[in-house]
């Protein structure tokens, strides 16, 4: 597919835009000024792969907080502000990679322009975030009082043009809405008018299930069609599983490629084995690989031995027993209970 292009930024050493690759990012839901719980979070987050993490700053304590998370952890940081420039002051002073914030809820273009001046006097990137929960009412006045993708995109470029006003574009742009079409839609309609890089995201996309049914539909749909240079995938739930679901949206589309890809079939009353807790005991126990590997786990000797010989590593079961396979040739045929070991055992032989 071809990509978008789009002007290449720096975010604390992450290049963002241009030919650089999807990267994947995802906010803390600790209390940013308790130290302890935000640093903890954020190791576990650069293990899943994180590459940038943002956090909620809605204090003076969180924004001087910074300063300590940052010497604790090796991913860049980005401030998210609301209302009050000076947080954003704050924030810059205590070593924020990066803003997110709206310019025209921050208290004026006089404040705005002491913010960018200080964004750009240390690199700092700032990212439009556009949320459809929170135009202005002047914006939805003009589209009857509802947030259009064409309200969002006005709401976006105006705001743009406020850091333009004063020399700045150091920026990303994002224009999320819980409203899938709305949000697909009001990317498409920028990404004829900007080089800036998008930030994409669905925003308050709810559960697991259902949160990760929006995402993969709306930022799939977008790095499909070649738009989008980074992404956060919102889910009410761990963030660690944002990342996860990131990486598998990026791989499905052939963008990215990181760690375990487990090829597993859904089951019918072919199946022999019991499939569900192999997966189950497989996935958990190769979830710490980074290196890309397919592994397929197969429940009968219809389609099973054809996936199989595809993966890298895979197993084709049968009555009690399973056949493995690697690098598509057999390897032997192995009892039930030993499955999991014996594969396991084979995958990490390979990226060992």
């Amino acid at each position: 597919m071809k990509r978008r292009f789009s002007r290449q930024i720096t975010l604390g050493g992450i290049s963002i835009g241009g030919d650089s690759p999807i990267v994947v990012q995802s906010m803390t839901n600790t209390q940013t000024k308790d130290v302890p719980a935000t640093v903890h979070q954020i190791k576990r987050l650069t293990y899943a792969g994180c590459e940038l993490v943002r956090v909620a700053i809605p204090d003076m304590e969180s924004a001087t907080a910074l300063r300590q998370i940052k010497s604790h952890i090796s991913l860049p940081i980005i401030a998210d502000i609301h209302f009050d420039y000076r947080l954003a002051m704050a924030a810059i002073e205590n070593g924020a990679d990066g803003l997110r914030l709206n310019p025209g809820n921050i208290g004026g273009r006089k404040k705005v322009k002491e913010v960018v001046s200080a964004a750009r006097d240390r690199a700092v990137p700032i990212r439009i975030g556009v949320n459809a929960g929170s135009l202005s009412k002047s914006i939805l006045k003009n589209y009857g009082g509802h947030p259009t993708p064409e309200a969002m995109a006005e709401s976006a470029m105006g705001h743009i043009q406020m850091l333009e006003d004063f020399d700045f574009r150091l920026i990303k742009v994002s224009v999320k809405s819980s409203n899938v079409p709305h949000m697909i839609a009001a990317y498409q309609l920028l990404a004829g008018k900007l080089d800036y890089p998008f930030h994409l995201g669905v925003t308050e996309a709810g559960s697991f299930v259902s949160g990760t049914v929006k995402n993969t539909l709306g930022i799939g749909v977008l790095l499909s069609q070649g738009i989008g240079d980074t992404v956060r995938v919102s889910l009410t739930c761990d963030p660690v599983e944002e990342v996860r679901v990131a990486y598998e949206i990026l791989r499905a589309l052939g963008l990215r490629q990181r760690g375990v890809e487990i090829i597993s079939c859904p089951t019918c009353g072919r199946c022999q084995i019991d499939l569900f807790a192999l997966v189950e005991e497989v996935e958990r126990a190769l979830s710490p690989i980074t290196t890309p590997i397919k592994v397929a786990l197969m429940g009968c000797v219809v389609n099973g031995p054809g996936e199989a010989r595809e993966a890298d590593v895979g197993i084709a079961g049968g009555l009690g027993y399973g056949t493995l396979f690697k690098k598509g040739k057999v390897l032997r045929k192995v009892a039930e209970p030993d499955l999991s070991k014996a594969l396991i055992e084979e995958v990490r032989k390979m990226v060992n």
